[in-house]
């Protein structure tokens, strides 16, 4: 799908915890080339002091009814704002951005690991991966059982695992310290993972070390989604590279760490 700027239609804000809603816009075009790991840039009209569009990690999308779902978390006035808005609205949108995951192939057994707002692409992934359940594991994790999001309607599409930093819920600790990593790392071909800094380096280390296939949806700080502000650039083996553009999914092979 080539790049768009359209309006979205709200049809749906619902709040998911204390940070957390969940968006789902209408659009007048298809959306059947948007795949996990591609973001979207909102325009934020209501907020006249925010002039930059804010992006977003595709959680779902219903090709059929042509619907997008986004999880937001308020991280300052831009997302506070969006999540104050009623059903109606419209919003300005550039979509789709950057570069999705690549989908595994039938006889691969994957690991999809979410921090925080991460949890979003992860989610998206697992739907559309085409893999048997058994061979879907995804672990997400969060610093309390308050600031996990209800999975429920994912739950058919794999096996679930959590962790938090405070022990509310799940394993306590961060998502490498949970036991998937200690007992079965040697049992999945490939890792997909989205979450801060720290947790992805973390991860990437691991994959590296045990040579697992691992491609990371990085979360640095983005202005104008399109390559030209250079505030995301990512040190690579092959330079320095836009993360809206050349990726935000990279192979951890292709990452300078």
């Amino acid at each position: 799908m080539k790049k768009t700027v359209i309006d979205l239609l709200l049809l749906e804000n619902k709040q998911l915890n204390k940070d957390n809603f969940l968006l789902k816009l209408q659009s007048p075009i298809s959306v059947s080339e948007i795949f996990p790991g591609q973001f979207v840039n909102i325009e934020i009209k209501e907020a006249g002091e925010i002039f930059l569009r804010r992006p977003f990690s595709v959680l779902d999308v219903d090709y059929q009814n042509q619907t997008i779902s986004l999880l937001v978390k308020i991280l300052g006035r831009g997302s506070k704002k969006l999540t104050e808005a009623k059903g109606g609205l419209t919003f300005s949108t550039i979509l789709p951005l950057g570069k999705s995951f690549t989908m595994p192939s039938k006889n691969d057994r994957v690991l999809l690991i979410g921090g925080g707002s991460g949890v979003a692409p992860m989610l998206f992934l697992a739907k559309c991966c085409g893999l048997d359940p058994e061979n879907v594991h995804v672990l997400i994790g969060a610093r309390s059982a308050i600031d996990h999001i209800d999975i429920e309607d994912y739950q058919p599409l794999g096996k679930f695992y959590f962790t938090t930093e405070d022990g509310t819920l799940g394993e306590k600790g961060y998502v490498t310290n949970h036991s998937l990593f200690t007992n079965k790392l040697k049992e999945f071909t490939k890792i997909y993972a989205c979450g801060p800094d720290l947790m992805m380096k973390a991860i990437g280390r691991i994959a590296l070390e045990n040579q697992i296939f691992c491609e990371l949806s990085l979360e640095n700080m983005m202005a104008c989604g399109f390559g030209v502000c250079l505030c995301c650039v990512e040190d690579t083996k092959a330079g320095h590279k836009c993360v809206c553009t050349d990726g935000p999914v990279f192979n951890v092979n292709d990452l300078k760490w």
